[in-house]
């Protein structure tokens, strides 16, 4: 109490709040107010990580893997229609379950694209209006005329790429002598020399052998209609195309194939037979123990025609096995349709599932982790393939990216095998170390002079193989690219290799490969938002500070990309225009979970870039723990062949979700 002028007691009257006052009380709400959106974002992805896990629990395969479906487009289904139709082996209601799908797919103008929410692509156009007819779709139906006005529009049949043309080929709907010329001596160039069969990427490789005898031999087979509606000018269906300047590299090539068309008329018969049937033993001797060859269904249709061609006729063991493993890519979805996978991808899925749910939180010796590493043990290969062309003297151990595949094992998959099977508490950890000695040997023995690594063989840059005119498909060359070399560092640095002079040059080829927005380009994923989320979890993982400024300008342009519901999306188009599309797209749920995965790795936990991320992917989820992406995130070809991985929506964001809760690999746990 204080004494008051006159003599009697009382309280002092309240002081008026000072200006330090009210900050110091909006310092304090504002702090309370972060702690309960921090506390709030926490606990919905917790929950969404628990309904995540169950889901991706639920769908493993009682032998241990994971398989989501793998959507490309339509010519996989066109194809596997006029392969059918050349073999004289329809199937009425194969045919029409694929027509359905078919229709399903095509655009409001009448074409189909490559990609969801893609334009429309001609040759893809063609190929579904050709498959439709073989359905017995009329030509003046609706969906068919407008599907013919737009092909017409855009140069017809003579406007496609190759590959269309020489399925029209087949039938006579177009004539060898304006296809490029590809004779099956090229098996004979020896490995030095330019153009040789092992320049060209092991995708490419694998068709273009089966095509040297198509392309020798010539077929027709009688046409079961006229395809006069897609030509611009039907009484001209096949017009000369222009040359280019003989002083380009196009012009030059152009000129090539047209000697390689004169030589066809002068060729030694006998040497030409001997080089067919040395392209016969070649593809018999990579056919996989499935009948497949490489897991992919464009090589397997190419070989079996190329097969048939050279007189194995359709109950030869060979073809039988071939022919079974093709029915082995259909998926039977429950309206009735039948869709074609270009390959099956249970290595990669099931490697990234056991990823996403160890960093979310499920024990390391979980009965079904433990399963998962059983089956992933089990598909390593331990002989050579065609890498050991340019290192006949590495040992193997990689692992393959499909159930049969081991020709062709992949340094990806293997780097990410690795990473899983040392987040699971095996009851054999001996027979596990011993797993990953031989796969870090064998990726390391598969770095390029460069330092980084591409995706299946060592210094696979040859500048020929894209100019020949043949080549017009998509990518035909397999050169270093960032995601896979990112993913190797990750691992070798995992394994206590981050000191390793091999990872150094890696890392130093990741940090002058950064683009000058702060991004990485994505080959095998779409694209920059791919690259990025692959990067800088690698380079975390190496020790490399998130103050680093390749790190900081990566961090940046991640703020600047992302959407205004808090997701991140990216379009395929960014592959043919960076500056338009370059990180920009509708937000999906893995490309979201890649920019997140990113930001976790660079320190940025506690931002509310990465909170409105997490909040974007809390709130999309499905009650079942599942998201919706029909988009495409997933890259075969950069443009030319785009992939909807159906699992991608399932592991990426549980394990972003699960690093946000629990910290990564590379980072301090999170207390949760």
């Amino acid at each position: 109490m204080t004494a008051t002028t006159d003599g009697s007691t009382g309280a002092l009257p309240p002081r008026a709040p000072s200006a330090s006052d009210a900050t110091a009380e909006k310092t304090a709400t504002t702090a309370l107010t972060r702690t309960a959106v921090r506390q709030d974002t926490a606990e919905a992805a917790r929950r969404a990580t628990a309904r995540a896990t169950d889901h991706l629990l639920s769908v493993q395969d009682p032998a241990g893997w994971w398989k989501g479906d793998l959507e490309t487009n339509v010519t996989m289904d066109a194809e596997d229609l006029l392969l059918r139709q050349f073999l004289g082996i329809q199937d009425p209601q194969l045919t029409e379950a694929a027509a359905r799908h078919i229709r399903g797919e095509q655009r409001a103008d009448g074409t189909w694209a490559t990609f969801y929410g893609g334009p429309g692509e001609l040759s893809a156009t063609i190929e579904a209006y050709v498959a439709l007819r073989l359905a017995g779709d009329a030509p003046d139906a609706p969906h068919m005329d407008r599907a013919a006005a737009w092909i017409r529009q855009r140069g017809g049949i003579a406007a496609a790429r190759v590959f269309t043309r020489i399925w029209l080929a087949l039938f006579g709907w177009w004539k060898w002598d304006d296809l490029p010329e590809l004779p099956p001596e090229l098996l004979y160039f020896p490995k030095w020399f330019p153009l040789n069969i092992y320049d060209f990427g092991c995708w490419a490789r694998q068709t273009i052998v089966p095509l040297t005898i198509v392309s020798a031999k010539r077929p027709v087979r009688p046409a079961p209609f006229a395809l006069d509606e897609l030509h611009t000018d039907p009484r001209h269906p096949n017009p000369p195309r222009p040359l280019a300047p003989a002083t380009s590299w196009d012009g030059v090539f152009q000129r090539l194939d047209k000697a390689l068309h004169l030589y066809r008329k002068v060729a030694v018969r006998p040497l030409r037979t001997a080089a067919m049937r040395a392209a016969a033993r070649w593809i018999i001797e990579r056919q996989e123990n499935d009948g497949c060859w490489g897991g992919i269904q464009p090589p397997a249709v190419y070989s079996v025609i190329a097969l048939h061609l050279s007189g194995y006729d359709l109950d030869h063991p060979v073809l039988r096995a071939g022919l079974a493993s093709l029915d082995r890519f259909a998926v039977w979805r429950d309206d009735g349709t039948r869709m074609i996978e270009a390959c099956q991808s249970p290595v990669w899925d099931t490697c990234l599932a056991a990823i996403a749910l160890a960093d979310a939180g499920l024990p390391a010796d979980h009965p079904q982790l433990v399963k998962a590493a059983e089956w992933m043990l089990a598909e390593q290969i331990d002989r050579p393939g065609d890498w050991s062309v340019k290192r006949p003297q590495l040992p193997s151990g990689g692992w393959g990216f499909e159930f049969e595949n081991d020709n062709y094992p992949d340094i990806d998959d293997t780097a990410e095998v690795v990473l899983a099977l040392r987040r699971i508490r095996h009851p054999d950890p001996l027979r596990v170390d011993a797993a990953v000695r031989r796969a870090v040997r064998w990726n390391l023995g598969m770095q390029s002079r460069s330092g980084a690594w591409g995706a299946f063989d060592v210094d696979n840059t040859s500048p020929f193989p894209n100019r020949l005119p043949f080549c017009d498909f998509g990518e035909v060359i397999d050169p270093p690219s960032a995601d896979v070399t990112a993913h190797v560092v990750e691992m070798l640095a995992d394994v206590g290799r981050t000191h390793d002079r091999r990872t150094r040059r890696g890392i130093a080829w990741l940090l002058a490969e950064q683009e000058p927005n702060g991004s990485w380009f994505g080959r095998w994923g779409t694209n920059y938002l791919y690259g990025t989320g692959s990067v800088l979890p690698a380079l975390a993982a190496a020790g490399v500070p998130g103050a680093h400024p390749a790190v900081r300008r990566a961090v940046r342009w991640l703020e600047q990309v992302q959407n205004d519901d808090g997701g991140w999306g990216e379009d395929q188009r960014s592959y043919q225009d960076k500056e338009r599309w370059a990180g920009r797209g509708a937000s999906t749920a893995s490309q979201t979970a890649w920019a997140l995965m990113a930001l976790l790795a660079a320190g940025e936990r506690d931002t509310e870039t990465v909170r409105r991320g997490v909040r974007w992917l809390t709130g999309t989820q499905r009650e079942d723990g599942t998201w919706d992406e029909p988009y495409f995130t997933g890259t075969g070809f950069p443009w030319d062949f785009s992939i909807n991985y159906h699992l991608y929506r399932q592991v990426f964001p549980l394990t972003a979700l699960g690093r946000y809760l629990h910290g990564g690999p590379a980072g301090a746990p999170v207390a949760s």
